[in-house]
């Protein structure tokens, strides 16, 4: 899912349907389902090819989605861990405040901390980013500032894109 992610964010096609994700202002446990239909579908098709590949029996696959959907809802979620435990556990898992920094409306800090569930993937490509200035974090993306509705999150990938970021 590392590559998948990363990918979300380099091709085009499929950036116009995850910056949906990261339009969202309040980075909590609803951001975990704040997907576009088209990337779901496109997701669907990355992981079918997966699954033939690699043939795993279904009982393993379900613990699979449950693990990765829950995993997702936790680095979505608004908690506040201690330093010191969010520390330890980022050693191992995404925690909230790793993933938290890959929404930051900073581009170098959203283009770091790209694991879903083991942080391994982003120490092993040197994309790990666990420190930052000491403002408060700001997420979102810096050319869509004001809240968006459902209409216009469904709408969003078939329109004219603004840039994300300032260049």
């Amino acid at each position: 899912m590392y590559v998948w992610h990363r990918l979300n964010h380099r091709v085009p096609l499929l950036w116009r349907f995850h910056l949906v994700h990261h339009t969202d202002l309040d980075l909590d446990v609803s951001t975990a389902l704040r997907f576009h239909a088209g990337e779901l579908l496109l997701s669907c098709g990355w992981r079918a090819v997966q699954v033939a590949v690699i043939g795993p029996p279904v009982a393993l696959l379900l613990v699979f989605e449950v693990v990765f959907e829950t995993a997702t809802a936790f680095h979505h979620s608004n908690w506040r861990l201690p330093h010191a435990l969010d520390r330890a556990l980022a050693a191992v898992v995404v925690t909230p405040r790793m993933h938290g920094v890959h929404h930051s409306t900073r581009q170098a800090e959203t283009n770091s901390n790209w694991s879903v569930l083991l942080s391994c993937w982003d120490r092993l490509h040197r994309t790990l980013r666990l420190e930052r200035p000491a403002e408060p974090l700001v997420i979102g993306l810096p050319a869509y500032r004001d809240p968006l509705g459902a209409r216009d999150l469904l709408a969003l990938p078939f329109r004219r894109q603004r840039p994300a970021w300032p260049r």
